[in-house]
């Protein structure tokens, strides 16, 4: 039985805590911001990041946006000013540091397309990033847009320069120039044969035709490589395309590192890495007749440990544990994760669907995102949750007014800590929640993705009556759900998050800008 007090935003805290010690909440501290536009610009609709997700090692971040670019960032800390001698020295010291990431590169991985059988535009828009096994130092990663996933190899080569010329710059045309000169200058030369040189365009060497006797100095151009300077290739490995008829919600790597699952509304694919032109159909809800169709799958995950368990999220609110060792086609589920039957409504149904499912890092628990709230299930108990954390209650009165904006379709994700002892989701506002999971914690602390944290202190909450708490603190405990009224913009959403692996570090896309905190 879940017992809740209806105020903290929480109901049932999930794990135990180690050794009987109880986590204190934590206190996070801006740490970057990537892209942040200045005070007037206008945001560009092609760069808002619409998909956000650390490598397992946490030594790398990728952000997708609509303008179907990626965006790579890798951990820095200094490392690349210390020798490993000194960094050996230094392992305990870099441990108490958290982490700090640096441009890396950034390429475009989909172009807007156009399917003439259906007639339908496809826009280019990164739905999910998700990191492959690296091999020899090279970066792999899945993107997909709505319907083409693609494999990426981003590589590091040295830069490579032309130390010298084909022919010797001392070279002298009747003129009198020299081939320095004309590499510089670009004249139309005479030439012995009574020819004059052809220039081309605009660059700054141009093509002659040479002397009817040849050029004595003609030799092959010396091309050295330099050892300092470094330069990011991406090249696209793989395409995996025509195998969803609807768009793409969701792609999870396999634990066997070689097959991964993407899944639109109505089925679920098996693809095998080296693959690109094959898949195998696992999970198919369509009906015979569209006209029964009664809900439809919103996200897919892979189990992190067993390579052969999924689960898959609907838009009834439930989760489908799926084993694929049953049969071909997983059209039974080994265990059903829904809620005790409750007074229905038509916004209800709407807010019961499943917009977000995260596996935590031990395969133990589950942690799932509807509209209203995130919950925590244990995968030994499917019958309820064994948390239910409230995101922005308030909002439940304003149900109507926010069918209307279509707000109540937006699909905010969650993500766990490595740990499992935190939560973490996204609000309107450019607000987030983390709340602590442990037996007895009351942590539920809102934040918001900004350089300037502390500018809306001002603003009563006129569901508590209490104000808003600067950034990096609690918010004052139970009553603490964020009121929007006055100057709180629905307009301004923060969807997507993703927690580092193993450091408390959040990272968090508001608009065009990456926002990192850490505790």
């Amino acid at each position: 039985m879940v017992i809740s007090d209806g105020n903290d935003g929480r109901e049932k805290p999930l794990l135990p805590s180690e050794n009987g010690l109880l986590s204190r909440p934590l206190e996070w501290k801006l740490s970057q911001v990537f892209g942040e536009c200045a005070a007037g610009e206008e945001v560009q609709e092609v760069d808002i990041i619409s998909a956000i997700e650390f490598d397992k090692s946490g030594e790398h971040l990728a952000t997708g946006d609509r303008g179907g670019r990626l965006v790579l960032f890798e951990r820095t800390d200094g490392r690349d000013l210390r020798s490993r001698k000194e960094l050996e020295k230094m392992e305990t010291s870099m441990v108490l540091r958290h982490p700090e990431y640096r441009y890396k590169t950034e390429f475009q991985s989909h172009e807007p397309e156009f399917d003439y059988l259906k007639s339908l535009e496809i826009e280019e828009k990164i739905n999910k990033i998700r990191w492959c096994e690296s091999t020899n130092n090279a970066l792999f990663l899945l993107s997909t847009n709505d319907k083409t996933i693609k494999l990426w190899k981003v590589s590091e080569r040295k830069v490579k320069k032309v130390l010298e010329m084909n022919v010797d710059s001392s070279f002298h045309f009747s003129n009198g120039n020299t081939l320095g000169q004309f590499e510089a200058h670009g004249p139309v030369g005479s030439l012995s044969n009574g020819s004059t040189s052809d220039w081309i365009g605009s660059s700054t060497v141009g093509t002659f035709m040479p002397p009817s006797n040849g050029i004595p100095s003609l030799h092959l151009p010396v091309v050295v490589v330099s050892s300092n300077e470094f330069t990011h290739v991406a090249k696209c490995r793989r395409i995996y395309t025509h195998a969803h008829d609807y768009h793409i919600n969701s792609i999870s790597n396999n634990s066997d590192g070689e097959t991964f699952i993407s899944s639109d509304d109505l089925r679920i694919n098996l693809w095998n890495m080296e693959v690109s032109d094959q898949s195998f159909n696992i999970v198919d809800i369509k009906p015979a007749n569209m006209e029964d169709l009664r809900e439809v799958i919103t996200s897919a995950e892979f189990h992190p440990t067993h390579c052969n368990i999924l689960a898959y999220s609907s838009s009834k609110g439930t989760i489908r544990l799926v084993d694929m060792r049953q049969s071909a086609l997983c059209d039974r589920h080994t265990k059903l994760f829904e809620e005790p039957e409750a007074p229905k409504s038509f916004f209800t149904e709407i807010i019961a669907s499943i917009s977000d499912l995260k596996f935590s890092r031990d395969g133990c628990y589950m942690v799932s995102r509807d509209y209203m709230t995130v919950k925590l299930w244990d995968l030994n108990m499917g019958s309820a949750p064994v948390a239910t954390f409230k995101v922005h209650e308030y909002l439940r009165p304003k149900l109507c007014d926010l069918y209307e904006k279509d707000a109540i379709f937006d699909k905010f994700e969650c993500s766990l800590s490595g740990d499992g002892s935190r939560v973490a989701t996204g609000s309107y506002s450019n607000l987030f929640r983390v709340f602590g999971t442990q037996v007895g914690s009351e942590e539920a602390t809102t934040l918001e993705a900004s350089r300037t944290p502390n500018r809306r202190a001002g603003h009563p909450l006129q569901n508590s009556g209490r104000n808003l708490i600067g950034f990096g603190r609690r918010t004052g405990g139970k009553g603490s759900d964020v009121d929007m009224n006055g100057g709180y913009s629905f307009s301004s959403k923060l969807l997507h998050l993703a927690w580092h692996p193993s450091a408390n570090l959040i990272a968090c896309a508001a608009s065009n800008s990456l926002y990192m905190y850490y505790a």
